[in-house]
């Protein structure tokens, strides 16, 4: 791997894994923010009562998915999870929108856009082949090569 993905990946890594701990240690304080995003979800989910038991598994998503992505494990895949996590947490956490305080808003605001700074990381790091071509192009390659083959073994054809 190289030095440049040795170093990143850690990196980007710690501050969900921070994050994701101070969460699950204190879900209460998270919760009051989230059920703006959430709203009644958690009743509708099975196993779970209330807004604390969402931040819970979210924080768990954030621990255990930025421990995989620092230590290089399943890093596309992570890093996607870690995404995908971060857009409600930021949406419930930095609300400037709703600030009426201008140095709160400018505050919540920068937050905001450095978590969004995060996502684009992270969605960098999710589609990062390490120089490989992707699933994606390797399937469509294969294909044309077993069409190709195919079409020169039927007869009439060179």
């Amino acid at each position: 791997m190289p030095l440049v993905r040795r170093l990143a990946r850690p990196l980007l890594a710690s501050s969900f894994v921070y994050g994701g701990m101070d969460a699950l240690r204190n879900p209460e304080t998270k919760a009051p923010a989230a059920d703006k995003v959430v709203g009644d979800l958690p009743a509708k989910l099975p196993g779970m009562s209330n807004t604390a038991q969402l931040v819970r598994v979210d924080a768990g998503v954030k621990v255990g998915a930025g421990i995989l992505l620092g230590l290089g494990k399943f890093p596309r895949l992570s890093a996607f999870a870690l995404a995908a996590s971060l857009v409600p947490t930021t949406l419930a956490g930095h609300r400037f929108w709703e600030e009426t305080d201008p140095a709160k808003r400018a505050q919540q605001q920068l937050h905001f856009l450095k978590n969004m700074s995060m996502v684009g990381g992270l969605l960098l790091a999710a589609v990062d082949t390490h120089g490989k071509p992707s699933i994606a192009y390797r399937a469509k390659r294969e294909a044309r090569v077993r069409a190709h083959q195919l079409g020169e073994q039927l007869p009439g054809h060179s």
